[in-house]
């Protein structure tokens, strides 16, 4: 039985604990362009189309805010944008809003990076089509950390009002830090079944997996060093992220994998967890 993820496989909902809950949703919707679909009891579901829940924030009691490159766990979470025009649109906005912005052109995608109000890593991207990305002679996707277009980006929003992220928006990748990059590896790539997409481990400390060719789905480095420990349970960070797989035989051949690899699974009423090597839970579901 193979443990190769479906081609089809992608991305779901990214859960995250906050200090404050009403100061994030300020953040993320006035800033982010996200919309609350649901709030009580210290958590809010955070939506773009209205239906699907891209982001769930949670309110912790006596929250730490963890220090940046001091622990295993979230470097960003990936917000994919459908057009070029979208992250043009998202770029006035943060301007507008004054916070400090990071950029890169990837050569598959261009990126804009930012920070929560707790510290939490975000990334606003937009993909160039399939057909425009190169590979090198092994196969591993090229990408780099290029200088954005900002001009050309600020000219595709020229004459439009921003409305808050687009309907079509998704989570696209999740990038961690990670203690271990091997433990991270044979995890994600030999249990779980991702492909590696980008092998920079000796060059950068990086690695991206991905499913179907996707240029990665997600990040994993040694940014915050080798041997860094896990988020404290009060620490501001992800609390989860979600693969969701096309079917139920997909998702029973997944779990089945990660069990035998002697990982416990749990099953709760929204999915199957397990944690990988830096305690970050890991939710799986089905499309069905």
């Amino acid at each position: 039985m193979s443990n190769k993820l479906h081609p089809s496989t992608r991305l779901g909902e990214v859960k995250l604990k906050v200090s404050n809950l009403d100061r994030s949703l300020t953040f993320y919707q006035e800033v982010v362009g996200l919309r609350v679909l649901r709030q009580d009891n210290g958590m809010a579901e955070l939506t773009a189309d209205g239906e699907t829940v891209l982001l769930v924030l949670e309110e912790v009691p006596n929250a730490f805010m963890v220090p940046k490159r001091s622990s295993s766990g979230l470097y960003h979470f990936a917000i994919l944008v459908p057009t070029r025009k979208d992250l043009g649109l998202s770029l006035r906005r943060l301007l507008d809003s004054g916070i400090h912005i990071g950029q890169a052109d990837h050569l598959v995608s261009e990126a804009l990076y930012i920070s929560d109000p707790d510290g939490n890593g975000i990334e606003i991207y937009r993909d160039r089509p399939r057909a425009d990305w190169e590979y090198d002679s092994q196969g591993f996707v090229k990408m780099a950390s290029d200088p954005i277009d900002w001009d050309g980006l600020l000219d595709e929003a020229k004459g439009s009002v921003w409305q808050g992220l687009s309907p079509g928006t998704t989570i696209g990748h999740v990038h961690f830090h990670v203690g271990d990059l091997h433990k991270a590896k044979q995890f994600y790539c030999d249990v779980l079944g991702f492909d590696v997409e980008a092998d920079l481990m000796r060059q950068m400390g990086a690695l991206f997996v991905g499913a179907g060719r996707y240029h990665h789905h997600l990040g994993l480095n040694l940014w915050a060093g080798v041997g860094a420990p896990p988020v404290p349970s009060n620490g501001t960070g992800i609390t989860y992220f979600t693969i969701v797989v096309p079917n139920m035989e997909e998702l029973e051949k997944t779990v089945q994998g990660v069990t035998q690899a002697g990982y416990e699974v749990e099953q709760r009423t929204d999915g199957w967890f397990v944690k990988d090597p830096s305690d970050i839970w890991v939710r799986l579901i089905t499309e069905q």
